[in-house]
């Protein structure tokens, strides 16, 4: 695929929206035609390097704000939009993108969930387009290759998700665990993973190291359904700006042996540059500003119990990079394309 893709960021002015829009400057097959804010941001008509110097005389945009007017003038002329909004705002406008031809890679989690049912639950609002959920298709990178080719929706991942799924899938697919037993995540994220809305209780001078939303977080349905058994998981803030590890706990069946825990990992992640096998425990300071993943495990055969960890960047690996890797996926490229470089991370 050596077509120039036109394509428009719609939630550009958050730092995962920031992330992707840096990301999309600096790959050849893209040309950015429109940054795009809610109606009623204060950000709009500045220029995107305005509010991210970061990416002055790279991405010297301005901003525009969304409308139905806006839709209808430019949504035909688009290849691709990236939606880095609120759940809501993407349940209700995924479809129209769609039906206009263009690809929907969508960051917010409003297409995450296969069961309508549990958007009320955890996202607090009823699905607007149920047919387009069963649709949308899940884009874990590494491991929704195939459907991720062929989707016209993707439904990016959450960044504790992504991080969990590379740990537990190597196990969950191929059958190792006890079926049912208790698998417990436990995952510490840094305070961008909350956005950039001013709060007091993400403030980083407010923050302390603190369990939040113990069994009825949006990402437990997300990784139970993905991983295809049950999760308890348990998310923690820390006083950090970004970086994100998931450490995960489960019982395997009584004749699985470590060669065979080493077997599935190696396999899973041996043509994936981007998930790195590392012989220690994995460091956030490894990962952070990068789009790598991390992965170490260690089974005790005795206990039957493995512990996995993975360590991401939660704004890139854990949103924008892995969005770009789909959008890589969908044009037929290497997923990491244009990922690796080290001028992309200073």
């Amino acid at each position: 695929m050596s077509e120039v893709q036109k394509v428009a960021v719609i939630g550009a002015s958050g730092y995962a929206g920031a992330e992707l829009v840096g990301l999309l400057s600096q790959h050849d097959k893209v040309s950015i035609q429109h940054l795009v804010v809610s109606e009623n941001s204060t950000s709009c008509r500045k220029l995107f390097s305005d509010l991210h110097g970061r990416w002055q005389g790279i991405c010297d945009v301005p901003l525009q704000s969304f409308s139905t007017a806006w839709f209808d003038e430019y949504a035909n002329s688009l290849d691709a939009v990236f939606f880095a909004t609120p759940h809501e705002f993407s349940a209700d406008w995924a479809q129209a993108f769609v039906d206009a031809g263009v690809k929907v890679f969508d960051l917010s989690g409003g297409f995450r969930l296969k069961n309508a049912s549990d958007y009320p639950a955890y996202y607090g609002f009823e699905h607007a387009n149920v047919e387009s959920l069963a649709q949308a298709i899940y884009g874990l990178a590494e491991w929704q290759h195939a459907d991720i080719a062929d989707a016209e929706l993707v439904a990016v991942p959450g960044c504790y998700p992504t991080a969990s799924l590379l740990s537990l899938k190597p196990i969950t697919n191929n059958n190792l665990h006890i079926e049912d037993s208790l698998i417990v995540v436990n995952g510490i994220s840094g305070v961008t993973g909350a956005g950039r809305s001013a709060s007091l209780a993400t403030n980083f001078n407010e923050v302390s190291l603190k369990p939040y939303n113990i069994l009825q977080h949006r990402h437990q349905p997300e990784i139970s359904q993905e991983a295809n058994a049950q999760v308890i998981f348990n998310p923690h803030l820390a006083p950090y700006k970004r970086g994100l590890l998931a450490t995960v706990t489960l019982q395997l069946k009584s004749d699985v042996t470590a060669s065979q825990v080493d077997a599935v990992f190696n396999q899973a992640y041996c043509d994936t540059p981007l998930v790195r096998i590392v012989n220690a425990w994995p460091q956030i300071g490894n990962v952070a500003h990068t789009p790598f993943a991390d992965v170490h495990w260690q089974y005790d055969e005795e206990k039957q119990v493995v512990v996995v960890s993975c360590a991401i960047d939660n704004l890139l690996k854990g949103a924008s990079s892995q969005a770009l890797q789909c959008f890589n996926i969908s044009l037929g490229l290497p997923s990491e394309y244009s990922l690796i470089s080290p001028s992309n991370y200073k």
